[in-house]
């Protein structure tokens, strides 16, 4: 079994060398990117009270895909990527922590896709990018790639043919039941994106609707969740000679969870969350750097924990023995400072620290953890 997977992924990753030197390579994209990353915790409590132990660790992540425009408005492709295959968050692995000596990772596809698109129009139906603007990954982690279908159609004056709107739509499948699609967990989401004329300013109200939501990923929960969540961002982009954007997120989640007995009653209000960024700099150009400032303030229900980011603590489920962060219910800052060496190569230091807003055990959780990233991408 393992040397007809490998083979197979093998074989995969080959095909796009046969198919470039037997076609129009003009109408291939490459999707491809690396990155080694150093990463220490240290100063970190459980919500049960217990310390966690300082670690250090030494990881990477893998991605490969390639994309292909059949004609000038349709396209298809796929990326693979490393990680474990039952975490949709986390394609980043350790070294040394495979189940051998040297032993080997996994890898699969995070996204496969057909998009059509013109000057107005984009849809794509499959498994690919959060088709939703957004500024950060507070509410929806980067490596998350939804499974459904998305259409975004761009308003444009009569003049300038400049952008005034963006709608933006999509219907995601969770987890299908096998039954009639309303029997499906699934996510709805509409997004308005206005932007001034100058282009200097950008709002984005937006809603988004989860139904039946396991209380815990991986189908080892005990109860299930709905989420009404609405959300509004706005931006403002400086556009001076050291670029300077800061920008802001409200999330509040309209269910009443005083309804439902298998909710915590301290938790049954904790539906409220705000998130305000800065970025000062620029990353594109050999000799770039930049600056950028984050603070969060996440209640509970005010997101989904296990489908945004997994980077702001260790928190998380694996004690259920599933796989997805656990962090909602904190506070914390990130400060991130980026040096570039030449377009899509760079190094970033991350630095957090995260602490609970509330108990979810006999303590007050938190985290420090710095990471050094080396990214590139063609």
């Amino acid at each position: 079994m393992k040397v007809s997977r490998f083979l197979a992924i093998f074989l995969l990753a080959a095909m796009p060398t046969i198919l470039l030197s037997q076609s129009d390579s003009s109408k291939f994209e490459f999707d491809t990117d690396f990155r080694f990353r150093i990463e220490q915790d240290w100063n970190g409590l459980k919500d049960d009270g217990a310390k966690y132990d300082d670690r250090s660790r030494l990881r990477f992540r893998y991605r490969f895909g390639l994309n292909y425009q059949y004609n000038e408005w349709a396209s298809f492709g796929f990326r693979l990527r490393s990680g474990a295959l039952d975490d949709q968050q986390g394609p980043h692995l350790t070294l040394g922590s495979g189940t051998g000596e040297f032993s080997l990772f996994q890898i699969g596809f995070e996204k496969a896709f057909f998009k059509a698109e013109n000057e107005r129009i984009k849809l794509w139906l499959g498994k690919n990018t959060f088709p939703f603007w957004k500024q950060n990954e507070l509410f929806w982690n980067n490596n998350v790639y939804p499974d459904g279908a998305a259409i975004s159609l761009k308003v444009r004056k009569k003049v300038s043919n400049s952008q005034l709107l963006q709608i933006n739509l999509g219907h995601f499948i969770i987890r299908s039941s096998g039954k009639l699609f309303w029997d499906d967990a699934y996510f709805n989401g509409a997004q308005l994106v206005f932007k001034s004329p100058d282009t200097k300013l950008r709002i984005a109200p937006a809603f988004y609707n989860f139904r039946k939501l396991g209380n815990i990923p991986d189908q080892n929960g005990s109860y299930t969740l709905d989420y009404a969540i609405g959300q509004l961002s706005a931006e403002y982009n400086f556009k001076s000679e050291l670029p300077l954007k800061i920008g802001a997120e409200l999330y509040n989640n309209f269910v009443d969870y005083g309804k439902n007995d298998s909710v915590p009653l301290s938790m049954q209000g904790e539906t409220f969350g705000w998130v305000i960024n800065a970025k000062l700099g620029k990353t594109k150009a050999k000799g770039d750097w930049a600056l950028w400032l984050y603070y969060a303030n996440l209640e509970k229900y005010s997101i989904v924990d296990y489908f945004a980011q997994n980077d702001w603590a260790r928190w998380d489920y694996s004690s259920t023995g599933s796989t997805g962060s656990k962090i909602s219910n904190f506070r914390g800052i990130e400060s991130r400072i980026i040096y570039t060496f030449g377009p899509k190569f760079n190094l970033t230091l991350r630095i957090y620290y995260t602490e609970r807003l509330m108990k979810e055990g006999i303590a007050n959780g938190r985290n420090s953890r710095a990471r050094l990233d080396l990214n590139i991408k063609f």
